[in-house]
């Protein structure tokens, strides 16, 4: 059998790499990388740290808005898909990529498998919301991460097609984080021996407004401890572009890292404030308290459980709703055990094979 995998985003560079290996051997896996991510620091790295196989399809979309990239990659995806005919499509979470790779397939009768399915912001001003609802509705099996993400697929409809499967980044991070034991990360010089905590910012609601971005910037400045800000290049775009400095006092600004250096830097930090979903993950899984810059969140257990907190309304009480975090101990898994790849490659091969 062949399975065709589109990717082209950092997150979904993650929860490839222990697909990858759960497929291996299995059948014939096809990777295609449509260009979303061309930053070799926000996707070169991730198939070598990850050790992912290279992908055998390069899209080279790049950058463009909404419409026109997500046109560019389903006119792409089509001919490969057209070239290849592999017996399933894989797509993976929430970004045009997902949604392009989706459309291509379906209409062209392949069967697609949505792994990371049935997440609900219930925001339908982020696109990844619109993505993911549309995506959901269009493929033919839909994987969920969560109790709370299978809940939201059966009340739309969908439980018939959808399966719990548990949360593949788990074990990704399971993984790195025991490789990585005992290794300490590269921090910047200016951190010290201080605690520090780990920024990561990339989302338009909070780059694109100069306003919305230095209220963002003044609530880091505000968290009392150094901030260690891996700057998104999205993030650099726009503070340029509005003539913001991102250094700011107690801020110290990095570029980012590999997923490896990632999972060591914020082990030994002290806490977490992004707009990340999969980092508010990471850092519940690495025990690390959270503060995210939205008003919603598809992670509702990092909230529900005391690791993590929204400040969407106001980023300049940042610092305040960190020391407010009360982080009480629990034995909670609702991301899974670090076994899920193995259950996404059989749900897999499943579709693949009722077609043949």
């Amino acid at each position: 059998m062949k399975i065709l995998s589109v990717v082209g985003a950092r997150p979904q560079f993650v929860k490839l790499a222990p697909v990858a290996r759960a497929l291996a051997g299995r059948c014939e896996h096809v990777i295609v990388h449509t260009g979303q991510h061309y930053d070799p620091a926000m996707s070169d790295v991730f198939f070598d740290d990850l050790a992912i196989p290279q992908p055998s399809h390069q899209l080279e979309v790049g950058s463009a808005t909404h419409g026109a990239q997500t046109g560019r990659m389903l006119e792409r995806i089509e001919a490969v898909c057209s070239a290849e005919r592999p017996d399933a499509v894989l797509v993976y979470g929430d970004t045009n990529s997902t949604l392009a790779g989706a459309l291509a397939a379906v209409k062209l009768h392949i069967p697609t498998v949505h792994l990371e399915a049935g997440l609900r912001s219930f925001a339908r001003t982020m696109p990844e919301e619109i993505n993911r609802v549309a995506t959901d509705h269009t493929v033919d099996r839909c994987l969920a991460p969560t109790a709370a993400a299978m809940a939201h697929l059966e009340r739309e409809g969908l439980g018939e097609r959808s399966r719990l499967v548990g949360d593949v980044m788990t074990d990704v991070l399971f993984a790195v984080r025991d490789a990585v034991a005992g290794t300490a990360p590269r921090l910047p010089a200016e951190i010290g021996t201080d605690p520090y905590v780990v920024a990561t910012f990339h989302r338009p609601t909070n780059t694109d407004d100069p306003e919305r971005l230095t209220a963002v910037l003044d609530g880091l400045a505000s968290v009392g401890r150094r901030v260690l800000l891996l700057a998104h290049p999205r993030l650099r775009a726009s503070a340029a572009r509005h003539r913001l400095l991102l250094d700011r006092p107690g801020v110290v600004v990095a570029d980012p890292v590999s997923y490896p250096e990632l999972v060591r830097t914020v082990r030994d930090s002290v806490g977490v404030v992004t707009d990340s979903g999969g980092l508010q993950k990471e850092a519940f899984l690495l025990q690390r308290p959270t503060v995210t810059v939205r008003s919603e969140t598809e992670w509702v257990e990092t909230v529900d459980l005391g690791w993590n907190t929204l400040v969407g309304d106001d980023p300049t009480t940042i610092g305040a709703a960190f020391d407010d975090l009360t982080t009480p101990i629990t034995g909670a898994t609702p991301y899974g055990d670090g076994h899920s790849a193995r259950l996404v490659a059989d749900e897999v091969l499943e579709v693949a094979g009722a077609v043949r």
